[in-house]
């Protein structure tokens, strides 16, 4: 069991419509198996659904974006109502309510003229063009700019499943580090634990970071902490790429130099230049790492959150 299974399940906000609730515009659902049956396990869902909650009701009107000048409107075609200021005032008001409940990350409708994070089809002069955002999609991502935020379409991707995934843990535990007081001897650990994830997604994000963690005593803790936690957040937030992971696993084998005979070392390298060229996914290499470093009781890798970023019963990492 990873570190993550050990505590609370992460909290996730999600449209509702997602988790097989009836409450689309037709009455019916868009259950996603994933989140519910596989991710679900070690999840608290906050289930959130804005056009039912703005009082429209199940079944409803259609609704859709339409431009109106250099504004976007919610507005419902076959009768002509317009949701636009009941829609805005209602996102801020739910995006203030669920602060309260310390979000580890969000999933939102893919396509949704409410939900929808990006691509939503915008009505008006010609042709629909696919760029708008849902309107309380837009609230939510304004009011939290560190919070992981994916749609449920592009955790089809592997690589941007493991990623939403891996950067919903990593908010819990950035989070977890920085409630209440915290030293910076703490912080200097957490950062040391995080090397190797940080350099497979921003190597430049790990060394500012670093410059910020060695000047820490020197300037207000309230601007340490959201500095850290944004630049943290940003950095996981850039894909790591099989050159990015192929390094940071060479660099891993630096640390088997004295106990390993050259028969293992080998094995190993092979592995990871058959990851680089697409051969084999993530998990290959990464299963033999924890092998050498259980045998061999490295502490310093045993300590790396990279080789044990989420569950493993998700197997992202077979994928990518």
């Amino acid at each position: 069991m990873s570190r993550e299974t050990a505590d609370k399940p992460v909290k996730i906000g999600i449209s509702s419509c997602l988790l097989g609730a009836k409450v689309r515009f037709d009455g019916g659902h868009k259950k996603d198996d994933f989140l519910v049956h596989t991710f679900g396990r070690w999840v608290q869902w906050v289930p959130v659904c804005p056009e039912v909650e703005v009082g429209m009701g199940t079944p409803r009107e259609s609704i859709r974006l339409v431009r109106d000048g250099d504004e976007v409107r919610l507005v419902a075609p076959k009768s002509g109502r317009d949701w636009t200021a009941e829609m805005r005032a209602y996102a801020r008001r739910r995006v203030r309510e669920l602060a309260h409940h310390d979000l580890d990350g969000y999933v939102l409708k893919k396509d949704s003229p409410s939900c929808g994070m990006e691509r939503v089809k915008v009505y008006g002069g010609g042709m629909p063009t696919k760029s708008g955002r849902g309107l309380f999609a837009a609230e939510l991502l304004a009011a939290n700019p560190n919070l992981p935020v994916e749609e449920e379409g592009r955790l089809n991707d592997p690589r941007l499943r493991d990623n939403f995934v891996e950067r919903v843990f990593a908010y819990r535990r950035v989070k977890e580090l920085f409630a209440g007081r915290w030293t910076v001897g703490e912080l200097v650990a957490f950062h040391t634990a995080h090397k190797l994830q940080l350099m497979a997604h921003s190597p430049a994000v790990y060394a500012e970071l670093g410059r910020l963690v060695a000047a820490a005593k020197q300037l207000p803790q309230e601007e340490v902490r959201a500095t850290y936690v944004g630049r943290f957040m940003a950095g996981l937030g850039t894909i790591a790429t099989p050159r990015r992971h192929a390094n940071v696993l060479l660099h891993i084998l630096g640390y088997f130099k004295k106990v390993l005979d050259s028969e293992a070392r080998a094995e190993l390298l092979g592995l990871i230049e058959d990851y680089r060229r697409g051969l084999v996914p993530l998990i290959v290499p990464i299963t033999l790492v924890r092998h050498h470093v259980r045998v061999h009781g490295i502490a310093y890798l045993a300590g790396q959150v990279y080789l044990d970023p989420h569950p493993k019963e998700l197997m992202l990492r077979n994928h990518v």
